[in-house]
């Protein structure tokens, strides 16, 4: 019995000793091998160990065998939420076994970004759960839009959106940029972090607003109540929130348990960020990486426009890793015009059809490229994107930008916003009429299913601004 032993330590140390050495040479290798020749092998599909931009990190590299080519081996090791017991987690994980197509699609979907998240997550020493947050909030849609005009793979919506920096304007929505919205989710949540103090709090606030959760926490400590998260009172769909990652950690965690199969995705960047020329169409810029136009516009979703462009001339694009020495080779022997598109100054009362017609554009295209109304005619005169013509003016973005952020502002000043709380005998239709509007237009600026109201509910109400002065009246 002391013979096998001793022997097996033997054994074991000499595991040891050649893991090290493995380990060593592996080390000195990468000292001797020069950069650029392991960007040129990046492109053939070789393991990416670094990115033009410096979208990987340090930390990235020094990750153990056992996760180098399996992200999904990396996000388990970083798990730190504490597991949740709870009913609601069973009722997910029934969906998502009942349903591993849409399972499949979702995990399709987020092996293009999740390196980068888990990076970006990483560097901030934030639990990798994080990094599935936006399976339960869009499948890892980047174009994903809710009822509540939320948008991207965070549903970010319009104000939060604004408060973290990402611009929402004519040109681009960066509520929909994956590096951008990344950064300002990750922000959010820390923010929240250190206002609640756990992770499943900074969770429920980051659904339901930090305000939703404050309050259930101040009414639960006024009633001598615990103030944990499976305690405090909040909307269904907050108190299913944390419950539903619970179960997406563990379909990816055990997917065999549940009869899914999860698709390994490769521990390196799929994408990374380059600078592209001033003014370039995206269908320009996807033929010259060699890709399709849904490919760009799955890495670009923020650009609402046929043209990649920017207020002050310096923005970034996504382009696969294996596919930005094609694009820039491409781009440097390419001689035809990088853009197709200019500027028509159109006059009000223009009828919009003629112009499509002038320019040999279908008039739905050219109605949904400018973001144009369903009216026949112009009521103003309007900077509209058409397809090149030689005499037309260049492409002016902050023109555009500024003449529908001006559109947008004359919008906000026809309407607004009133707040009513609901009082003891008020009725839907009775506030209608209170404020000269409809029941139908008040269930849908409060996104109601019924008509049903509640005692102190709190209810939003658009209200049209007169057009006529009120006149001063002389006593």
């Amino acid at each position: 019995m002391h013979r096998k032993t001793q022997a097996l330590l033997t054994a074991n140390n000499w595991y040891r000793y050649a893991i090290v050495i493995s380990s060593a040479l592996s080390f000195i290798t990468c000292l001797f091998i020069p950069l650029q020749s392991i960007a040129a092998t990046n492109a053939k599909g070789v393991e990416i160990t670094f990115l033009l931009d410096g979208v990987l990190s340090d930390q990235s590299i020094a990750k153990s065998t056992a996760t180098q080519n399996n992200l999904w081996a990396r996000i388990k090791q970083g798990y730190g939420i504490p597991n949740i017991s709870s009913k609601h987690t069973a009722k997910f994980e029934i969906f998502y076994t009942k349903h591993p197509e849409y399972v499949a699609r979702m995990i399709s979907r987020s092996q293009k970004y999740l390196f980068y998240v888990v990076e970006e997550v990483e560097k901030r020493g934030m639990p990798t759960e994080i990094a599935l947050l936006p399976m339960i909030e869009s499948a890892y849609n980047p174009t994903a839009y809710s009822r509540s005009h939320a948008a991207g793979i965070w549903q970010f919506v319009p104000t939060t959106g604004k408060y973290f920096g990402l611009e929402q304007n004519w040109w681009s929505d960066n509520r929909r940029n994956v590096t951008a919205a990344t950064k300002a989710a990750l922000d959010y949540l820390q923010k929240l972090h250190n206002m609640f103090g756990s992770w499943d709090l900074a969770l429920a606030a980051y659904n339901a607003g930090e305000g939703t959760v404050g309050r259930a926490i101040a009414l639960n400590k006024h009633a001598g109540l615990p103030t944990d998260y499976q305690n405090l009172k909040l909307p269904r769909e907050t108190t299913e929130y944390v419950p539903k990652l619970q179960a997406v950690e563990n379909m990816v965690t055990h997917p065999e348990q549940y009869g899914l199969h999860i698709t390994a995705i490769p521990n390196q960047a799929y994408f990374t960020e380059i600078t592209p020329p001033f003014q370039i169409d995206a269908k320009v810029t996807a033929k010259l990486a060699e890709i399709s136009d849904e490919e760009f516009g799955l890495l670009n979703p923020s650009y609402k426009r046929p043209v990649i462009a920017s207020i002050n001339n310096t923005h970034k694009i996504l382009l696969p890793v294996a596919n930005v020495n094609t694009f820039k080779s491409n781009l440097a022997s390419y001689e035809k015009p990088l853009t197709n598109w200019s500027v028509y100054n159109a006059k009000r009362g223009e009828n919009i059809t003629s112009i499509a017609n002038k320019f040999n554009i279908a008039s739905s295209e050219f109605r949904k490229i400018n973001s144009l109304p369903k009216s026949k005619r112009l009521t103003k005169p309007l900077k509209l994107l058409i397809p090149l013509n030689a005499n037309e003016n260049k492409i002016n973005i902050a023109q555009l930008i500024n003449q529908q952020t001006h559109i947008e502002r004359l919008k906000r000043k026809k309407n607004k916003h009133v707040k009513h709380k609901i009082k003891d005998g008020e009725t839907l239709s009775a506030i209608a009429r209170k404020y000269g509007t409809n029941t139908k237009a008040l269930m849908k600026i409060n996104r109601l299913k019924s008509s049903k109201i509640k005692i102190d509910q709190i209810i939003k109400v658009n209200i049209k601004r007169s057009k006529t002065k009120t006149r001063t009246k002389r006593i």
